[in-house]
C-alpha cells in the first residue's frame, strides 16, 4: 500500500502538464450550488446527514476554513466547532469526544459515526478509536458534524453523533493544485488535487514526521479519486479512497504533571510501540430521477488491516486485526405534491473480521503473577450481516413551520469462530464458537418555526450501538458470553440560529439533555462493565460575525456541559470507584474556541486564534484532575501572484505546556504531552 501511494507522486508530476496545460481548456460545469455549506449534487443528491432547514444540531467545516487552518491533524480543525473535543495521543493517534466524555475502548470505536460523502467508513461492528486516521480531511470541501444522535438515515455507531468528511465533486475544468509545507518539529507535507474536463478529480496527500518526543515518527499517504459520468438517466459517480500509515508511537508521560518538566514531556517511555494501518474503500453513487421521484444507490466496498503493540496496557501485547465488508445503500426521495415530503430507505451490508492478539513476553505485578499470560490471549474471525429499513418524512403545517418524524429498525446479526481452543486464563476468557443477534429501533422527531431570518427547533432522537465485536468476543475471566446488551441514548435538544446585524453576524445556540443505558467499559480492574449509566447535559454556542465586510471577522464557539456517572461500581481502587453522581472523567466542563481573521489586502489574511479546554477529572472518583489549558496559534498567508501564495503557521504562540490528554492509571496520573512551540512554512501553487 504504501508503494503504491508514493508511485502516485509520480503520477502527479507526469499528470500534471496534462491537467494544467491541455490545448481544449472546458469552462467549469454548471452542476453544484452550496446548500447550508453543504455540496449538493445536479439534481438532488446531497452527501450530508441533515441541512440547517431542519431540527438538531449540526455544524460545518467549510473549504475556505480548511484551507485557511491546514490541519496536520484532523484535532485541529474539529474543535473549533462547539461540542467537539478530538484529543490527540501520539502522532496521528486519537479519542473523540461528541457531547461526551473522551471515550476510549468498544465505546470509542461505536460511539460516533465516520462517514465519506454520506457512506460509513467501516462496517458497524468494526470500529477504531482512532477512526479519523482513515478520512481524507486535508483535501475535503466540507466537513459535516452532527452533535447528538444523527438522522434515521444512519443507524448503529451514530450515537453521540456523527463526522462526514465530504470530498468535493470534479470541477468539470482542467486544473491542478500544488501545495508543500514543512514544520520546524521536522514534519513534510504534500497535497495535490487535479481535476479535468473529463469529470475526474483526484487528490493525493503525504505527510513524513521525524516526530518532536523520542524514538516517533509518522509517515502517513493518502489517495482520493472521484469519476462523474452518466449512463443513460442514471447520473453516477464512482469513489475510490485509499489510506496508509506507519507510525511509531509515544506512551504516556507519567508523574504528576510530568507535561510541564522539560526532561519527561518529550521523553518515550514505549519505544516499542508503533501502529501501521491501511484502508482502500470504494463505492458508487447512483441517482435517477422517475415520475414518482428520485431513486438513489449506492453500492461499497471496504478492506481494512491494523497492527500495533499495546502500549496503553500493562502487558504490551501485539495486535493485528482487519475486515473486509460490501453492502447497499438505497434511498427514494418521493416527489412532493404537497405539504408533506416523504423519503424512505433500505441499507444492507455484510462483513468478515480478524483480531489476534499476542503476548510476546511474561510479566506480573509481582512473583508468581498468572494473570497476564505469554502466548495468544484471542484469536478470532466474526462474520457480520446487518439489514435496515428508514423513513422520513417532513410536514409543512404552515409556510413557517415544518415537523420531521423519522424511524429506523435495524438488525444485525454475528457468527464468532474462535481459532484456540475455548479457556479461561489469568485475566482472559476465550468463549466457544456462538452467534449472537441484535435488534435496533431508533425513532426521531422534531419541529423547527422560522420567524424571519431566525429558525427556532426543538428535537427528539434516540441512538443505538450494536456491540463491537472486541466487546462481545474479547472476554474478561468474570464474563460470560451473551451478557452485553446494544447501549442506547436517548436525547432532547432545544436551539435557535440565525443571522442578525444585517446579515453580518450568524449565531447558533443550542441546549440539549441526554441519558444513556447499557454503557459499556473497561474499569480499573481490567473488568468489563456492561451495565453502566450516564447523564449529559449542556449548552453549546457558536456565532460568526463579519465585523468589517471581507476585512475583519471574528469566529467563536463555547460549550458548557455537566456529565455524570448515574450508577455505582466499587472497584479494588478508591481511586477508581464509581458513586452515582460523580462527574465522569476525560470529560471538560467548558470548550471553546475563537478566531479572528484580518484581511488589511486582498492579497493578505491573517488568523489568530485561541482554544480552551477547561478542568476536568481523570479517574472516575473524581479524586485527581487536569487543570486545562488555553493555546494560541497564528496563521497568515500572501498571495504573490494570481497562482501562488506563500504561507506561515505558528502553533503554540506561547510556548505552552500542556496535555492533550490527561489520564489516571495505575494510582499514577499520565498525560500525552502537546507540541511545543513550532512554526511550518509552505506554498501554494494554483496550475490552470
Amino acid at each position: 500500500m504504501r508503494h503504491s501511494l508514493l508511485l502516485g507522486v509520480a503520477c502527479f508530476c507526469a499528470a500534471g502538464t496534462s491537467f494544467a496545460q491541455q490545448s481544449e481548456e472546458a469552462e467549469p460545469a454548471d452542476q453544484t450550488v452550496i446548500v447550508a455549506d453543504l455540496i449538493v449534487y445536479d439534481p438532488i443528491q446531497v452527501y450530508g446527514d441533515r441541512t440547517e432547514a431542519e431540527p438538531g444540531s449540526v455544524s460545518y467545516v467549510t473549504a475556505d476554513e480548511i484551507d485557511a487552518v491546514m490541519a496536520d491533524h484532523p484535532a485541529e480543525i474539529l474543535n473549533t466547532l462547539p461540542g467537539v473535543n478530538v484529543s490527540i495521543n501520539s502522532g496521528q493517534e486519537h479519542l473523540i469526544a461528541i457531547r461526551s466524555p473522551v471515550l476510549s475502548g468498544g465505546a470509542g470505536q461505536g460511539s460516533f459515526l465516520i462517514l465519506e460523502n454520506g457512506v460509513p467508513t467501516r462496517a458497524a461492528a468494526f470500529g477504531n478509536v482512532n477512526s479519523l486516521i482513515e478520512p481524507h480531511h486535508e483535501t475535503a470541501g466540507t466537513i459535516e458534524v452532527v452533535r447528538g444522535p444523527g438522522s434515521a438515515r444512519y443507524g448503529s455507531n451514530a450515537e453521540h453523533g456523527l463526522i462526514n468528511v465530504i470530498q468535493a465533486p470534479p470541477s468539470g475544468f482542467n486544473s491542478l493544485d500544488l501545495t508543500a509545507s514543512y514544520s520546524t518539529l521536522n514534519r513534510y507535507r504534500t497535497d495535490m488535487v487535479g481535476n479535468t474536463a473529463g469529470g475526474l478529480r483526484a487528490a493525493l496527500s503525504l505527510m513524513d514526521e521525524v516526530g518532536w518526543r523520542d524514538n516517533t515518527g509518522t509517515e502517513q499517504q493518502k489517495l482520493t479519486l472521484i469519476q462523474d459520468f452518466d449512463i443513460g438517466a442514471w447520473n453516477m459517480q464512482g469513489f475510490l479512497s485509499a489510506s496508509n500509515l506507519n507510525q511509531e508511537s509515544a506512551g504516556y508521560a507519567e508523574g504528576r504533571d510530568a507535561y510541564k518538566d522539560g526532561d519527561i514531556y518529550k521523553a518515550n517511555p514505549n519505544p516499542e510501540a508503533f501502529r501501521d494501518a491501511w484502508a482502500v474503500r470504494g463505492h458508487l453513487r447512483m441517482e435517477r430521477e422517475f415520475e414518482d421521484g428520485t431513486l438513489t444507490l449506492i453500492p461499497y466496498a471496504r478492506t481494512q488491516w491494523m497492527e500495533f503493540r499495546q502500549h496503553f496496557l500493562p502487558y504490551k501485547g501485539y495486535e493485528e486485526n482487519g475486515h473486509d465488508s460490501a453492502g447497499l445503500m438505497a434511498q427514494f426521495d418521493v416527489a412532493s405534491h404537497g405539504p408533506v415530503e416523504v423519503s424512505f430507505g433500505l441499507d444492507g451490508e455484510v462483513a468478515t473480521g480478524f483480531l489476534i492478539e499476542t503476548q510476546p513476553e511474561p510479566f506480573g505485578f509481582f512473583p508468581g503473577d498468572t494473570r497476564f499470560p505469554v502466548g495468544k490471549h484471542y484469536d478470532y474471525d466474526v462474520d457480520t450481516r446487518s439489514l435496515a429499513l428508514w423513513g422520513e418524512a417532513t410536514w409543512h403545517v404552515t409556510e413557517d413551520l415544518r415537523v420531521l418524524a423519522g424511524l429506523r429498525a435495524e438488525t444485525h446479526h454475528f457468527d464468532y469462530t474462535t481459532n484456540i481452543a475455548p479457556y479461561t486464563g489469568g485475566r482472559f476468557k476465550v468463549p466457544e464458537d456462538r452467534t449472537d443477534a441484535f435488534d435496533l429501533v431508533t425513532p426521531k422527531l422534531g419541529a423547527i418555526w422560522t420567524v424571519g431570518d431566525v429558525d427556532l427547533y426543538a428535537n427528539y432522537a434516540r441512538g443505538e450501538r450494536v456491540p463491537q465485536v472486541s466487546d462481545l468476543y474479547r472476554l474478561q475471566n468474570l464474563q460470560e458470553a451473551g451478557e452485553i446488551e446494544p447501549e442506547s441514548l436517548d436525547s432532547i435538544e432545544i436551539g435557535v440560529r440565525g443571522y442578525t446585524l444585517d446579515g453580518l453576524l450568524y449565531y447558533d445556540v443550542a441546549a440539549y439533555h441526554m441519558e444513556k443505558d447499557n454503557f459499556f467499559f473497561r474499569d480499573s480492574d481490567g473488568l468489563n462493565v456492561t451495565d453502566g449509566s450516564t447523564n449529559h447535559t449542556g449548552i453549546e454556542g457558536a456565532f460568526s460575525w463579519q465585523i468589517v465586510p471581507d476585512m475583519l471577522s471574528l469566529d467563536g464557539q463555547v460549550s458548557w456541559s455537566d456529565q455524570t456517572y448515574t450508577f455505582e461500581r466499587v472497584t479494588g481502587s478508591a481511586d477508581e470507584t464509581i458513586l452515582d453522581g460523580n462527574e465522569i472523567d476525560s470529560a471538560p466542563e467548558w470548550l471553546g474556541d475563537l478566531a479572528v481573521v484580518w484581511s488589511p489586502a486582498e492579497t493578505l489574511h491573517v488568523r489568530l486564534s485561541g482554544e480552551y479546554v477547561g478542568e476536568y477529572y481523570t479517574n472516575p472518583a473524581n479524586t485527581d484532575a487536569y487543570p486545562g489549558h488555553t493555546i494560541f496559534n497564528a496563521r497568515a498567508d500572501y498571495a504573490l501572484t494570481d497562482s501562488l501564495d506563500l504561507f506561515v503557521i505558528v502553533r503554540n504562540l506561547a510556548d505552552e505546556r500542556y496535555a492533550d490528554r490527561a489520564d489516571f492509571a495505575f494510582g499514577n496520573p499520565r498525560y500525552f504531552p502537546g507540541e511545543p512551540l513550532n512554526a511550518t512554512v509552505g506554498v501554494k501553487a494554483r496550475l490552470g
